[in-house]
């Protein structure tokens, strides 16, 4: 196929590279939740610092190469939501988590309240796309529920000692700056929302 030759409409078409690869981060999800139930906590991580790293590879994709879709723009912050939130979930429910239940509260919350937000900006035509504070959050985040199940792994394979204790230590800062920067990129979300609602009604 040549350059000159039609594509699909981006926004009509579903099943691209993208979408595939959303597809993929959905289902490693699923294992995560499925290995953490079984107590795999080094598997559980392993997976899911791959589904992970592709989170940005499909927004990449579809920019670059102009396969954004209407199915895209749902489904992929769906599957962010579904893999932070749920690995939250569960952490908070395992004794030795450096993940506390309020913790997981806060981030699904956080996570409803944009979701909702987002919902009704984009309804009256507005742009609601993430921002750097809303990236870094992702990337806290998912430092935080790797350090903890690296915590549980550790301690599941062996006895307490001076490198249990630093790990605990840095899955529980890594933890309250992953809450932290949920909340910050939540007020800066519910500011930029007022304020587009503001313009709008001028």
């Amino acid at each position: 196929m040549t350059t000159a030759d039609a594509k699909p409409t981006a926004s009509t078409k579903i099943v691209n590279v993208p979408n595939v690869i959303t597809l993929i981060r959905f289902i490693l999800s699923i294992a995560v939740f499925v290995l953490l139930s079984l107590e795999q906590f080094v598997a559980a991580n392993v997976v899911f610092i791959v589904a992970a790293s592709t989170d940005w590879m499909d927004g990449y994709w579809a920019r670059k190469y102009n396969q954004v879709t209407q199915v895209g723009r749902v489904f992929d912050p769906f599957v962010d939501k579904i893999i932070i939130c749920g690995t939250f979930i569960y952490l908070a429910a395992l004794p030795g988590s450096q993940v506390a239940a309020w913790m997981a509260v806060v981030v699904v919350g956080r996570e409803m309240l944009v979701t909702v937000i987002r919902s009704f900006i984009e309804q009256h035509g507005g742009d609601f796309s993430a921002n750097m504070p809303g990236k870094i959050k992702m990337v806290l985040q998912c430092i935080a529920a790797v350090a903890s199940m690296a915590v549980l792994a550790y301690v599941q394979s062996t006895t307490d000692g001076p490198l249990t204790a630093t790990l605990q230590w840095t899955a529980l800062i890594s933890a309250w700056l992953a809450v932290a920067s949920t909340v910050h990129s939540g007020v800066i979300y519910i500011f930029a929302a007022a304020e587009m609602i503001r313009k709008s009604g001028n």
